[in-house]
């Protein structure tokens, strides 16, 4: 199964036991990542076909669109599977911060002596 699910021109995503996969999202004029988050089915599916980013919020329990609230939406340039399909990378054009904190990326800061120190 795993090896015709690395072969296969068929996006056939391994979900976990929760029916989730984890997305990677860039920017795609950078390449800086932006956020984390997961999918469910119903997330890809409706990524796909709007060219909008949707996630499942853990926390939420619920479906939701990147920038419903905000303006903040993600639209996809390209969408890529690793090579046995347990991951989604998102290649997209922010309208602007793609963290919920104002910060440009979600990786807004670093480990120096074991302290996060800010870095956008």
């Amino acid at each position: 199964m795993d090896q015709d699910r690395e072969t296969t021109a068929r996006l056939t995503p391994r979900y976990d036991a929760k029916g989730l996969v984890t997305a990677v999202v860039t920017d795609a004029a950078s390449g800086e990542p932006l956020m984390v988050a997961h999918m469910n089915a119903e997330a890809l599916d409706r990524t796909l076909a709007s060219g909008e980013a949707h996630f499942w919020s853990r926390s939420r329990g619920r479906l939701w669109k990147k920038g419903e609230t905000s303006g903040h939406v993600l639209r996809v340039v390209e969408l890529r599977v690793d090579c046995d399909q347990d991951a989604i990378w998102l290649r997209a054009e922010p309208a602007g911060p793609a963290c919920h904190t104002g910060a440009r990326s979600c990786f807004y800061r670093r480990v120096e002596g074991g302290a996060l120190v800010r870095c956008d």
